[in-house]
């Protein structure tokens, strides 16, 4: 007998998706809950799994078409039992091959097992686009040294170590080259993702008064304050210690002394939240996606590099929800990451602002009335200013670069002084 499985819904609104990835193929013999498709939604991918056990019969889609929510997309024979020895006869078809191309066989797999320790290394953080590079050129996390946060490896830090290395060799040259002066074209369908990020960024600008304003941030005291405690935060609570815990408590404080950053324009009504769900624009394989961290003004520093190492885990590996990804009442983005000096974020709707951060440079600044070498960042705050005026976008910002510039009032905002004085 044949089962049908449907499409089901990823979530309100949502009425089609986007077949991405067949996990099993017709023949396959699947067990129950065993993920069959792969399946994209305008804002999430999930994947659809065997609802009995037995063998895969029919796709009624193929990567890459647009299916409608509650359609059938596959069949399984639930009477069919699983076929002994069915991986017997892929073995023997290698056996039959000549001896020159199980040689290149054995080499292809070579290159995994000598890349293993690059994805297997869980104490280094390294981008999808630096580990494809690590693994093409053989390059090991020791031979990195990562600009990132938590010294996260990024595309930059593997190109740098392959120049290092001389590898400017064949690999390279052959990937960036174009010796018969070819001129190719490849079109790709965007993604149901794509679209709604290219559907909400445009309504974002037209629809918003949207301005940006700048300041930059002295990061020496927070970079001294993690360079004597880090070892210990991370024995203590398992976790490293890096920036975006300090920017987010930073803008939790800043928020709560000005709640019109923090709020929505609902029709010609305001609504105001006394809470703080931040929202951290992660930059996933298939794309941005911003998770949100709830609540995030009753988290402690810890509490919150926790959650911003598991949300960021589930983007990398496409499985966060839209419960996750929903909701969030403010916005930060790093830019930084990718080397970024300046820029203007977007805000992201309904929200009414969002923080942008940028890379660390050293520069020269003014101290006491001496030219100094501090590491500065340069920070934006793009906001809504239908709802926020200029002294309230520029004193929230100022807020956020004094609480970083003086970590100790990252507690309660109150400097050491004020908290003896009572004030």
């Amino acid at each position: 007998m044949a089962i049908s499985i449907k499409v089901p819904s990823p979530g309100e609104s949502i009425n089609e998706v986007t077949v991405s990835k067949w996990l099993k193929q017709v023949g396959d013999y699947v067990k129950l809950d065993e993920p069959l498709v792969e399946l994209e939604s305008e804002k999430a991918t999930f994947e659809v799994n065997a609802e009995k056990a037995g063998i895969l019969t029919k796709q009624l889609a193929k990567e890459g078409d647009e299916i409608k929510v509650g359609d059938i997309i596959v069949e399984i024979d639930d009477t069919a039992k699983a076929p002994e020895g069915a991986v017997a006869p892929k073995a023997e078809t290698k056996k039959e091959v000549t001896a020159a191309p199980v040689a290149k066989e054995e080499k292809k797999a070579e290159a995994p097992k000598e890349a293993a320790p690059v994805s297997m290394d869980s104490d280094v953080h390294i981008a999808p686009l630096a580990k494809e590079l690590m693994l093409e050129h053989g390059i090991k996390p020791a031979q990195v040294k990562g600009s990132g946060p938590n010294g996260r490896i990024t595309r930059t830090d593997v190109l740098e170590a392959i120049v290092a290395k001389g590898g400017s060799g064949s690999s390279t040259s052959n990937k960036y080259s174009n010796p018969s002066g070819e001129r190719n074209k490849r079109v790709e369908k965007m993604s149901n993702l794509r679209k709604t990020v290219a559907k909400r960024l445009v309504a974002a600008k037209n629809e918003t008064a949207m301005l940006t304003t700048f300041n930059e941030v002295n990061m020496k005291p927070i970079m001294d304050l993690r360079a004597k405690y880090k070892a210990s935060f991370q024995e203590k609570h398992e976790v490293g210690l890096g920036f975006m815990s300090f920017f987010t408590r930073a803008c939790c404080i800043a928020l709560q002394d000005w709640p019109a950053v923090n709020a929505f324009i609902d029709g010609d009504a305001i609504q105001f939240n006394d809470y703080c769900d931040i929202s951290i624009a992660v930059s996933g394989p298939r794309g941005l996606v911003v998770p949100v961290i709830r609540n995030a003004e009753t988290l402690s520093l810890a509490d919150i590099e926790k959650e911003v190492k598991r949300l960021a885990g589930k983007a990398r590996d496409n499985k966060l929800s839209l419960e996750e990804m929903s909701g969030g009442t403010f916005t930060i983005t790093n830019g930084g990451v990718f080397g970024s000096m300046m820029s203007t974020p977007i805000v992201n709707p309904p929200q009414s602002a969002i923080l942008g951060m940028h890379n660390i440079v050293e520069r020269p600044m003014v101290e006491n009335g001496q030219i100094v070498i501090r590491p500065i960042m340069y920070v934006a705050l793009s906001y809504d200013h239908r709802i926020i005026d200029g002294r309230e976008s520029v004193s929230f910002l100022v807020r956020v670069k004094n609480l970083l510039e003086n970590p100790e009032m990252l507690f309660d905002g109150k400097t050491p002084a004020e908290k003896v004085l009572g004030l």
